[in-house]
């Protein structure tokens, strides 16, 4: 029964470090992205089909 409340008290640290790790990546602006949002609808967001399938890719329409 011991060995159960040692690993609960170490799942609790490792939790509690996880979580001190979490709040300071945020604190320092490790999940700041201003470019991505900008940029997002300038990339092209089709499926391209292989020719096998029998339709052509837009590169394929293009030339």
């Amino acid at each position: 029964m011991s060995v159960i409340y040692l690993l609960i008290t170490i799942s609790i640290f490792v939790a509690i470090g996880f979580f001190i790790a979490f709040v300071v990546a945020v604190k320092s602006g490790q999940y700041d992205d201003d470019y991505t949002p900008s940029v997002r609808m300038l990339f092209d967001d089709e499926i391209k089909k292989t020719k096998k399938q029998g339709i052509q890719t837009t590169e394929e329409k293009q030339i």
